[in-house]
């Protein structure tokens, strides 16, 4: 995955609340995973048009957090939800 890689949710993924349990989840195709303030941070930002260097500089200056950091754990997250195909790249 590059800096320039866009991730999008793919037809079928929604990140949802879910009431019952009182907290933020990805949907997929038969499955479900629970989301941290983390996650639900990184996936409010992947719309389609952002790129990982966009999102990580941007989770950077919302939170006062060095970019490098970031940008490695934004990489790990999405590079994990790409695996299980909850997530694609554009322009990588």
């Amino acid at each position: 995955m590059t800096d320039q890689a866009v991730p999008q949710l793919p037809r079928g993924v929604r990140m949802h609340f879910d009431e019952v349990r009182g907290v933020n989840v990805l949907l997929g195709p038969e499955r479900v995973i629970m989301l941290d303030e983390i996650g639900r941070a990184i996936l409010e930002h992947v719309d389609g048009r952002a790129s990982l260097g966009g999102i990580a500089g941007a989770l950077s200056s919302k939170y006062g957090a060095p970019e490098d950091a970031v940008y490695a754990d934004v990489r790990e997250f999405l590079d994990g939800l790409v695996d299980k195909k909850l997530v694609e790249l554009k322009n990588d």
